[in-house]
């Protein structure tokens, strides 16, 4: 699984688990889902994203995405 898939798969767990924690538990579990959204609008605009640094920090990054100015061969 690739880093962006993985950071995608967090992010998603992370805003239903507040839901389901705000609906349930309390409605302030909301501001989590706040937090989450609005790290995703940052990392979109600057390109930087602490979730990415976390998982390669403990080595939970994954193979990487080839550059985009570097396309995969198609082979033939």
């Amino acid at each position: 699984m690739t880093l962006e898939r993985r950071i995608r798969l967090i992010a998603g767990t992370f805003v239903l688990v507040s839901l389901a924690l705000a609906h349930w538990v309390s409605p302030y579990w909301l501001w989590f889902t706040a937090f989450v959204g609005a790290n995703l609008l940052q990392s979109s605009m600057t390109k930087w994203c602490l979730m990415e640094d976390i998982l390669r920090a403990l080595g939970w990054a994954g193979p990487q995405d080839p550059a985009p100015d570097n396309p995969p061969s198609r082979g033939g």
